[in-house]
Order: structure tokens, then sequence, then C-alpha cells
């Protein structure tokens, strides 16, 4: 299984993964990210502002998750914000293609929350008012970003570890015939007790 954590900058999906990976044994945190970083060292001759606007990113994503997920029988734990309807359309065409069992979680704040965690963060000061830039972006991407999401969780008043929780029970609860079984896991619980 395949658990995409999307969301826009600040939304917790990095802090979410590392909780998942804890939680969950046997995972994997992959960020497609790297896909992106290899290809703008490629292509550098290329004209391009952001590598998902690249073909190739969204080609080779699938090709890499499925390869990783592959090679090491692991579920893996995919952190890449995806603002494009268009191209998460054909990212879900590939995972297809790959015969992926995609569980895609959106993670959601509210934009004052978020600007406040971008402007606390020291971590990744050089990216700051990028970061803030791209709130507006998720907020016009946030109605289709919802209908295609198995699982929106609003991470305003959690904390990553809850949040990890309540994605880890619903990836449970999942039919068995869209997922698989959990590492470290029995049946699924029931959500609705």
């Amino acid at each position: 299984m395949i658990v995409w954590l999307n969301g826009t900058f600040g939304v917790g999906k990095s802090a979410t993964a590392a909780e998942l990976a804890r939680i969950m044994p046997g995972s994997r945190v992959f960020d497609a990210e790297i896909v992106g970083y290899m290809l703008m060292t490629i292509l550098q001759d290329q004209a391009f502002s952001d590598f998902q606007d690249l073909p190739p990113w969204r080609a080779l994503v699938p090709v890499v998750t499925a390869e990783i997920e592959r090679h090491t029988g692991q579920d893996l734990l995919a952190v890449q914000t995806v603002l494009s309807q268009a191209y998460w359309a054909e990212l879900t065409g590939g995972f297809r293609e790959q015969k992926l069992d995609v569980f895609h979680v959106l993670l959601e704040a509210d934009p004052q929350v978020l600007a406040q965690r971008i402007e606390a963060d020291e971590a990744e000061r050089t990216a700051r008012q990028w970061r803030l830039d791209h709130i507006g972006g998720y907020l016009a991407a946030r109605g289709w970003l919802t209908a295609a999401a198995d699982l929106v969780v609003d991470s305003t008043t959690r904390t990553p570890e809850q949040v990890a929780q309540v994605i880890v029970t619903a990836a449970a609860a999942r039919p068995a015939a869209s997922r698989q079984a959990l590492p470290g896991r029995g049946t699924a619980p029931d959500l609705e007790g």
C-alpha cells in the first residue's frame, strides 16, 4: 500500500509521515521530490519553474514508487504536495498501470494556522515566502483535492501522532479488496464503535 500524504506546505505531512513510519512497522518514507531533484539536475537546459511541470516527473513517480515497493516489500509513505488536478490524474493513471494500492490522504489546516507554522519553521527559513505564497494555490485546489482524497484529516488542532493514528485506523478499515494488511496489525478495527 502507498499512503500518499498530500496538502499544502506547513500542514504536517513530513511530521505525520515520520510518525506513521514509527507506528507502521516495516513501512518506509518515500519523498517523490527526489525524482524531481534528479530531473532538475539532468534537465538543467530545459525551461520549467517546477519539476512537477515536467512530464517525466509525472511518468517516473509511479514507476519509481512501484519499484521501491516491489524491491522492499514495504508499505510506502509518500510525502508530496500535488495541487494540479491534471497532474494528480496523470499520477493516478500511472499508479493504476503499476497496480499500486494508493491511499490518498489530504491533510488540511486553517490557513492562519498554516501561515503561523510556516513563519515558525526554523528549518525551512529560505523557503518561507515560497511556502506562504502556495497557501492560496492550495485553497484554490481544495475542492478537487477533497473530492479526490480517500481521507481528509484536519491537522489544525491535532498533533502529528494524532493525525497518524487517524490515518492508520482509516487505512485498516478499508475494504479488503482495496487494501493490503497493514504491517504489524491484525484485522481492521471497527470505526463505527
